[in-house]
């Protein structure tokens, strides 16, 4: 990603590493390779809004899991 061009910024700048590993494992999960360099400007939009969209969707699922007071083996 060009250096100026970030805009989101993590609630918990902490987390970054595992948002950058938790964005590897649903690009996996997907089928999408993940580039090696950590660069996803190459790839086309609907790829990156693959990821993306999928990770928002594990972490409602994690949350309303959550709130309901199950885990994900019950």
């Amino acid at each position: 990603m060009a250096l100026g061009q970030k805009r989101n910024k993590l609630v918990v700048p902490e987390s970054h590493k595992a948002m950058e590993q938790f964005k590897m494992e649903v690009a996996k999960e997907i089928g999408i390779q993940a580039p090696a360099d950590g660069y996803w400007g190459n790839y086309a939009s609907r790829d990156n809004g693959a990821v993306g969209g999928h990770m928002v969707r594990k972490m409602i699922e994690d949350y309303e899991r959550r709130l309901s007071g199950k885990t994900p083996t019950q």
